[in-house]
């Protein structure tokens, strides 16, 4: 257990370091090592900034759960995991937004589904010039992604992607107290981290931004790494992942 949790938190810290390297490539329009790999912004429709708002949304409601699990138990493994979860999660979303208003794009359209981007590198064309035109800052607009194919996994009805709670689950576990708020909280999670892991894995294969895909890939080996770990937690707890 020691063990296991002392690599899930080397891998949050490795993911923190990639986000923080992330940001000061993208920045200086680099990779990292001084070159510029182009002198365009992503596409309103690319991967890049595609991902970069879709995982944006995901993070927000690992964030939120996290909280919710913090006030629900006193179990200090449980506790430092969503501490962990949050703190990892919350630094990644605004570096992925910093990276939207970098390239000059909006947070959100209204009109794109979300997963729209996965396999559709070349459907709108990866780089090229975005207005703002049509911006709507107020959300998503509601399309739903129920039985949406994203490498394999797909989201549950009522839930935005694939991974995600839905709102009954998310009040269920801000119901819920001690133990079943625990076994609550690694079952999301660890839906919410698969989900994650699939989509942070269309962005290291199809995104064009190097720093970008950097983060995607420690995004997958850190969520890899908390899986396991939240696997042997559940089992402490006499309980599974779900399905």
């Amino acid at each position: 257990m020691t063990r296991t949790y002392w690599a899930a938190g080397t891998a949050v810290l490795l993911a923190l370091l990639f986000a923080v390297a992330a940001t000061v490539a993208s920045a200086s329009g680099g990779d990292g090592d001084g070159s510029r790999t182009s002198s365009r912004a992503p596409g309103l429709y690319s991967p890049d900034a595609g991902f970069a708002r879709d995982m944006a949304v995901h993070h927000q409601q690992a964030v939120e759960m996290s909280f919710i699990v913090r006030d629900r138990t006193k179990d200090e493994p449980v506790r430092s995991l969503a501490y962990d979860i949050a703190n990892t999660q919350a630094n990644q979303r605004g570096m992925l937004l910093g990276w939207l208003d970098l390239w000059g794009l909006p947070k959100v359209v209204a009109e794109e589904p979300p997963m729209s981007w996965m396999g559709t590198a070349d459907e709108h064309g990866g780089h090229g010039t975005a207005g703002h035109a049509g911006q709507d800052t107020s959300g998503h607009s509601g399309h739903g992604t129920a039985g949406h194919d994203m490498g394999g996994a797909t989201a549950k009805p009522g839930a935005l992607m694939p991974g995600m709670a839905t709102r009954e689950e998310l009040a269920q576990l801000g119901a819920a107290e001690g133990r079943d708020a625990e076994v609550l909280y690694l079952q999301l999670m660890t839906d919410h981290h698969k989900g994650g892991v699939a989509m942070a894995r269309g962005c290291a294969a199809q995104c064009e931004t190097p720093a970008e895909r950097a983060l995607a890939q420690g995004m997958v080996e850190a969520q890899q790494s908390e899986l396991t770990l939240m696997a042997d937690m559940l089992t402490q707890r006499g309980a599974a992942p779900r399905g």
